[in-house]
């Protein structure tokens, strides 16, 4: 028979065993968990470009600015504060809150390209922006939670184009319509266009460096002078890269 000496120090060794694997998982995970919030880093990236194949006048845009369901963007200080890369001397920018989209209306009297511009070869004006953001930003649901070009409307899920980026992940692709207002005077074979986007990014590093993030893009091509709304064309492609890191409790 075993003796209850035995016993006892079988079941204290037992103990002493899970107490010290226990241990260690709490540790591991308390080390994961505080090593990603360390690292952790979220930032929008943003584009504008305006392109024409020749002069136009009178000038006047209302460009979607992307901003979450609440109407909270990442790019409106920046905007108010002229602090966007490559934005010229003489484009007025006012903000505007329409109540089912935040716009930036743009005014200017001209954009004059230079003589060698042709329609093979247009002038482009880019603006761009690189937005820290304060939270967590969500890339599985940027319809419902993060920043788009709104007001948001006839979305379709679409099969996502191949893609460059090396992220691993199962994207999921939508196509949808939204808004733009063009202003402005043009020779009737003027081709304009006007191409937006915004890029939300999470990165962090716990053994190796992890990255998960969503992008969208709105373009319209216009050819001759223009007076009013049109319809835009969007893309969104969210769910991309690795979804494995640790909950971030609020």
């Amino acid at each position: 028979m075993v003796s209850l000496d035995r016993i006892i120090r079988i079941t204290l060794g037992l103990f002493m065993i899970i107490l010290i694997i226990f241990s260690s998982v709490i540790s591991y995970q308390m080390y994961v968990e505080h090593t990603y919030r360390a690292s952790l880093n979220s930032t929008y990236s943003y584009a504008c470009t305006v392109t024409t194949s020749s002069t136009i006048s009178n000038v006047t845009f209302f460009i979607p600015v992307p901003a979450d369901i609440r109407g909270n963007s990442p790019v409106v200080e920046r905007f108010s504060t002229r602090d966007i890369g490559g934005l010229p001397d003489d484009w007025t920018v006012t903000l505007f809150d329409t109540g089912k989209a935040t716009m930036v209306r743009i005014t200017t009297p001209g954009i004059v390209p230079p003589p060698e511009t042709s329609r093979e070869k247009p002038f482009s004006i880019s603006l761009s922006s690189e937005l820290p953001s304060g939270t967590l930003i969500d890339t599985r649901e940027p319809v419902a939670n993060s920043a788009l070009f709104r007001p948001v409307r006839d979305v379709r899920e679409v099969s996502c184009p191949p893609d460059n980026s090396g992220l691993p992940g199962t994207p999921r692709c939508y196509h949808y319509n939204t808004s733009l207002y063009a202003d402005f005077r043009a020779s009737p074979d003027t081709q304009v266009s006007v191409i937006s986007s915004i890029t939300g990014r999470n990165r962090w590093k716990i053994f190796e460096p992890g990255s998960n993030e969503y992008t969208s893009r709105i373009s319209l091509e216009m050819v001759g002078e223009k007076h009013g709304w049109e319809t835009v064309s969007g893309f969104l492609r969210n769910n991309t890269g690795k979804y494995d890191a640790p909950i971030i409790s609020p």
